[in-house]
Parts: structure tokens; C-alpha cells; sequence
């Protein structure tokens, strides 16, 4: 508090000097010109656009510092989602893809191609809304998804404490439903054994990261496509969705 209102205080005498000194100076003028009118004219009306330069600073040039800065915060933040998806989220949603028996049927609307626009981007993205994502947990291979999903653990932390993707709900949300599968799965030393009942919870689990995933994959190819044509091509082949997807170009 001592330091709060030590802060206070300067800025209250630093408001006061500067006031004096702008009285001062408004003295010595009418004292060599004898001019009040005069002085009175430029008084008013510097006061009188000080209501625009507050309009301007505030209401414009604000607004666009504030745009610019949103703009930098996204092209990093799309860079760490970029990273995300190198690292660990194209592997995962193959594996998820894998597990789910109407991948076919969702494949059909997500064989992305170089002529989508934004409007199919959109079209897409509604149609995933309304989708049931179902994972048939026998299909997983639970040892496997464990040992990836722990290996790539200090990676989701480290994602999970850049504070530049607290502007990022959608995916905090999807790193948050990540680690969450990672750790049921790290507390169970018998995957092999599991109940009727623990099997329908750890399917919950990846059906909540794998709806969250698949949303935040669609954004990023549209992302990609707009901004990144090359890398957008890379991961045209190697869509887990596509059964033809071949890295190798043919």
C-alpha cells in the first residue's frame, strides 16, 4: 500500500507542477503582449480539441494498436496450434480415426481439397457439430495410446502454461480433454483388464478429446490453406480421413 500511494503522490505532483508551469507561462505572456483576449482565444480552443484528441487516441488509434495486437497474438498462437498438430494431434486423431466405426461416413465430408473455401470450411465445421463422435473402445489400442500420450506429457504442460492460449478457449479446452485421457490412462497399470464399466468411461474420455481434436484440426487446415499454402498441401497428404493419403507425391 506505502508504495501505491507513494505512486499516487508523485503522479499528483507532477499533475499540480505541470499546472503551475503552464500558469507561468500564460503569466509571463500576458505580461510582455498585455493580451487577455488573446491568450483566452488559444486557451479555448486548445481546450476545445482536446475532446478530438481524446476521440482519437481513445476510439481509433487505441482500437488499432488493439487490432494489431490482436493480430499477433493470433498468428502466435496459431503457430504453438501448429505445433500441437506436428507434434502429437495428427498422430492422435489417426489413432482415434481408427476406433471409429463411422469414420467412413465422416470421411466422406472431410476429404479436404485445394478448392474448399471458407463457406465449405463452414459447412463442414456445422455438419461436425450435429455429428455423434462414437469410439469403439476394443478397436484402441489403450497400451499404445498410453505410452504416446506420456511421452508427449511435458509437451501438454508446457502448451498448458503458455499464457497466449488462455485467448484460446476452444483450444485450452482441447489440451485440457487431452491430458485428461492421458492421465486416466497413466493411473491404470492393467489396461489389459479393464471392466465393462471402466471401458465405457475411458470411451467417454476419448470421445470428448476426439470431438475437440477434430474441430480444432478442421480450423487449422482452413488456417493452413489461408496462410501457409505449402504446409497445407503436406497435410492434405497425410489426412487421416483420407484412405489414399499418401505423403509420396504421385
Amino acid at each position: 500500500m506505502g508504495k501505491n500511494n507513494l505512486r499516487i503522490d508523485w503522479q499528483i505532483l507532477l499533475g499540480i507542477g505541470l499546472f503551475l508551469l503552464s500558469a507561468i507561462v500564460y503569466g509571463i505572456h500576458f505580461l510582455l503582449f498585455h493580451d487577455a483576449h488573446h491568450i483566452f482565444i488559444y486557451l479555448i480552443g486548445d481546450i476545445a480539441f482536446v475532446f478530438i484528441e481524446v476521440l482519437m487516441v481513445t476510439l481509433i488509434i487505441h482500437k488499432l494498436l488493439l487490432f494489431r495486437e490482436k493480430q499477433t497474438l493470433l498468428r502466435k498462437m496459431n503457430m504453438v496450434i501448429g505445433t500441437f498438430f506436428n507434434e502429437l494431434g495428427i498422430e492422435l486423431l489417426a489413432m482415434f480415426v481408427q476406433s471409429d466405426p463411422r469414420a467412413d461416413e465422416a470421411g466422406k465430408f472431410l476429404l479436404i481439397n485445394q478448392q474448399w473455401d471458407a463457406q465449405k470450411f463452414a459447412q463442414v465445421r456445422h455438419f461436425l457439430k450435429g455429428y455423434h463422435f462414437n469410439v469403439d473402445i476394443k478397436k484402441v489400442d489403450l497400451v499404445g495410446l498410453k505410452h504416446f500420450l506420456m511421452q508427449k506429457k511435458e509437451f501438454l504442460l508446457s502448451l498448458l502454461a503458455n499464457p497466449n492460449l488462455l485467448e484460446h478457449e476452444s483450444f485450452t479446452d482441447l489440451l485440457w480433454a487431452v491430458f485428461h485421457l492421458s492421465e486416466e490412462l497413466h493411473h491404470r497399470r492393467k489396461l489389459g483388464h479393464l471392466s465393462d464399466n471402466d471401458q465405457g468411461h475411458l470411451a467417454k474420455d476419448i470421445q470428448r478429446a476426439y470431438g475437440r481434436l477434430l474441430m480444432e484440426w478442421l480450423t487449422y487446415m482452413h488456417h493452413l490453406q489461408k496462410a501457409y499454402p505449402y504446409l497445407f498441401s503436406l497435410a492434405l497428404r497425410t489426412n487421416p480421413f483420407d484412405r489414399d493419403a499418401s505423403v509420396e507425391i504421385k
